[in-house]
């Protein structure tokens, strides 16, 4: 099953995870990452869930926006990451609520949040449409979801990714964190998640309105940003 994979790869990988983030990307994903914390405008005294919270870093940006008088949660199905993430913001002396839960199926109240965000979290849901439903059902009407993900990249650039994926990624993988199917899978969920429009349509499908797609480094990663109706 996916989620059994998925939850392999996220085990063997978190002590090296931030490592290998800076090396996959040449640092580029803290820039992609701050962009999307500035499109999902985030005030203080709001609500706010971050899920597939890895190590934190969203959360991190996120809780200096909504604190003091808000809330900021973090939440991740793969246990190991959620303590790796938990324990960072600790250390930033940020003591934010925590929750192991699926995507799929979150236990908060109907409505409650004022934003909701996913940083590469997205493609290793087994239903994306129904986590989509479910980030929609948790959202008061009005309230965002910033969706950053890996995406299509442009097509002059796709046979160069394409090598860059598929080789450097799983040798990196094997040298920094000793497993490089963990970043062979990488890749292949990449070429297999929805690409720009198909993304933006299910998120129409899912409840939202005024769906904005950004994309950056040519299409190696894109934001969806949504409203919920």
């Amino acid at each position: 099953m996916k989620a059994q994979k998925v939850r392999r790869v996220f085990d063997s990988v978190a002590e090296r995870y931030d490592v290998m983030n800076d090396l996959m990307s040449l640092g580029l994903h803290r820039l992609w990452k701050a962009f999307a914390i500035s499109v999902a405008r985030v005030r203080r005294g709001e609500r706010v869930l971050d899920i597939a919270t890895g190590s934190g870093d969203l959360a991190s940006a996120l809780a200096p926006r909504a604190l003091p008088g808000g809330e900021v949660w973090i939440s991740d199905i793969n246990r190991r990451m959620l303590e790796r993430g938990r324990d960072r913001l600790l250390d930033e002396g940020l003591a934010l609520p925590a929750v192991q839960c699926d995507g799929e199926r979150m236990p908060f109240p109907t409505a409650y949040f004022d934003c909701v965000t996913v940083g590469f979290g997205l493609r290793n849901m087994t239903r994306k449409d129904v986590a989509l439903a479910e980030m929609a059902r948790v959202l008061k009407p009005g309230g965002r979801l910033v969706v950053l993900e890996f995406s299509k990249v442009q097509k002059p650039l796709q046979r160069a990714y394409d090598w860059y994926s598929y080789n450097v990624l799983p040798w990196l993988g094997d040298k920094v964190v000793g497993d490089a199917d963990a970043y062979r899978y990488l890749a292949d969920s990449i070429r297999q998640h929805p690409d720009q429009e198909t993304l933006a349509a299910m998120l129409r499908a899912a409840g939202f309105g005024q769906v904005e797609v950004f994309n950056l480094a040519a299409g190696v990663v894109a934001i969806h940003r949504g409203i919920r109706f």
